[in-house]
């Protein structure tokens, strides 16, 4: 993954799901190929956590979201950058997952539940100030039919389920977020993650559960954008978009 990060011309690289805690993290994992790293860790060894990689100064760092339970999973770190063309915010997201019992459904509802308040704040910042955000990350939903291969089968399984999905779209048509490759790329079987069962890989049977979603004004400004699948990192892929700032 650093090699690839090496040859990218990259301002700003999200990353998800960690697993390390800061004393794991090495000089070379704090600041690689020029970037400069900013992380939320888990308190939990092992276990989540997210960062952002920038080549550029930040204004501001901030982690969590004011949520005792989910800051402790390390779920969130937002970087403001103040650039002669405009003001910032890329944050680095990842939702919990239900699949794995009842139990972890409920807390991604209640994640849902807590976190739809907070992108309303970030929509009314952005108004305010004109600053725009970004929030790159694993979302753990696929929106649409579209979104993933076998929609049919998974519609009672977390990550498709109605509630989840309605959940999306309040956050793009009543919060007035933008799902920014969705707005470029209308084709189907545009995946970002796949199953280690199985050979889901090989037969690119999917998910695109990882997103950009932008406030408007930066989401109009998105003109390029692809998934990168010549190398394989983990089971999901990188989601790259192009904006002209």
């Amino acid at each position: 993954m650093f090699e690839w990060l090496a040859r990218q011309d990259a301002d700003v690289v999200c990353v998800q799901e960690l697993k390390a805690q800061a004393a794991d993290m090495s000089a070379d994992l704090l600041a690689p190929a020029g970037y400069q790293g900013h992380f939320h860790y888990a308190q939990k060894k092992g276990y989540s956590g997210t960062g952002v990689y920038t080549r550029h100064a930040t204004h501001q760092v901030l982690t969590g979201f004011g949520s005792d339970e989910f800051d402790a999973e390390g779920r969130l770190v937002r970087t403001d950058f103040d650039l002669p063309s405009g003001k910032y915010g890329v944050l680095s997201l990842y939702l919990p997952s239900g699949s794995s019992s009842p139990e972890r459904q409920k807390a991604k509802f209640r994640f849902l539940e807590q976190f739809l308040p907070y992108m309303q704040a970030l929509r009314a910042e952005n108004r305010a100030t004109g600053r725009e955000f970004v929030l790159c990350g694993d979302w753990n939903i696929a929106h649409q039919q579209i979104d993933l291969k076998n929609w049919r089968s998974n519609q009672k399984n977390s990550g498709f389920l109605p509630e989840e999905r309605a959940w999306l779209t309040q956050v793009f048509e009543q919060a007035g977020f933008v799902d920014v490759f969705r707005k470029l790329d209308p084709r189907p079987e545009q995946y970002t993650w796949w199953s280690n069962r199985g050979q889901a890989w090989a037969k690119n049977v999917g998910w695109r559960i990882d997103y950009q979603i932008a406030t408007p004004g930066i989401a109009d400004r998105a003109h390029q954008s692809s998934i990168y699948i010549e190398q394989r990192f983990s089971d999901h892929a990188p989601l790259i978009i192009d904006y002209r700032l």
